[in-house]
């Protein structure tokens, strides 16, 4: 309430056309925008025969970039709750783990928290602990918990709760232990198409929650690509396809961002080594300065 939350702190130095837009684009299905990436298969490939000991999947690669991606531009990990832009706590990926592959097999929704220092190999162990507590039928995580206990009660009780919990997330007033449990409160969440053979999509942003960045990994195909003779040879690539917010970051700084994770992806090995220092959201920074002075004075 009143601009604080559990899992954000409100960024105040904004410039008047970035604070207005929250509030002409009110939803987040109202301010999406489209892009895609064919992101080239050869070197991660590559990466990956040069390993010894580890087995990296195009999965953990995106991931890690996107971590590292988030640390060194930390203005794409704000959300837009009721008119506000909020800056995350931390860096946190949500994504879907099928219990097993099968048709009617059950999905269990993840999400892991990161500080952004993290070296491609911690990540890659977050994320297969995480897909191995969760790809059988008879595991249960607190999000499942959740969501059972709520359908346990009649249709017209779960619209009540479900409302409710809506309007408190809008004003702030949503718990933090019910924020941890939900996956819709992240920094991104991604979808692996790929990994049952699927093409990429376009996924709609959540109106609920705070997800600002959604990725869709589809499966890798060959195509005709230009080398660097200027010659047409085969090429493995594999659509990524991405809808963001428009509202809490301009075009010039997603680009960017995006250029930055695909260097990542085409040299996963700058991502081996934990990253020394976080780059602060200036406009937070700038901020608290403010702020601290105001005490001060």
């Amino acid at each position: 309430m009143f601009g604080l939350r559990a899992d954000g702190k409100k960024v105040k130095d904004l410039d008047p056309i970035q604070r207005i837009i929250p509030h002409i684009m009110s939803a987040r299905h109202d301010s999406q925008n489209l892009t895609s990436y064919d992101c080239p298969c050869e070197p991660m490939d590559d990466f990956n025969e040069a390993q010894e000991d580890a087995d990296y999947t195009y999965m953990h690669l995106l991931i890690a970039a996107m971590v590292r991606t988030f640390a060194k531009f930390p203005r794409l990990n704000r959300f837009v709750m009721n008119g506000r832009i909020f800056m995350h706590n931390q860096i946190q990926v949500s994504f879907v783990v099928k219990k097993n592959l099968s048709p009617d097999a059950p999905d269990a929704l993840v999400k892991l928290s990161f500080t952004g220092l993290e070296a491609l190999p911690e990540i890659q162990q977050k994320i297969d602990d995480a897909i191995e507590a969760n790809n059988n039928i008879a595991a249960n995580n607190g999000t499942d918990k959740i969501a059972r206990l709520l359908t346990m009660t009649p249709n017209f009780l779960i619209k009540l709760l479900v409302g409710t919990i809506k309007l408190l997330d809008k004003h702030g007033m949503l718990p933090g232990a019910i924020i941890k449990l939900s996956p819709f409160h992240t920094s991104l969440f991604v979808t692996n198409l790929k990994s049952i053979k699927g093409p990429s999509i376009y996924h709609h942003l959540y109106d609920f929650g705070t997800t600002g960045i959604f990725m869709s990994m589809g499966k890798e195909s060959t195509v005709p690509v230009f080398n660097r003779k200027g010659e047409i040879e085969p090429g493995k690539r594999m659509p990524i396809w991405i809808t963001t917010d428009e509202r809490f970051c301009d075009g010039f700084y997603f680009v960017s961002a995006m250029k930055y994770m695909e260097r990542l992806l085409k040299n996963p090995k700058l991502m081996m080594e934990p990253l020394e220092a976080l780059t602060e959201d200036v406009a937070v920074l700038h901020g608290r300065k403010i702020r601290e002075m105001a005490k001060t004075a």
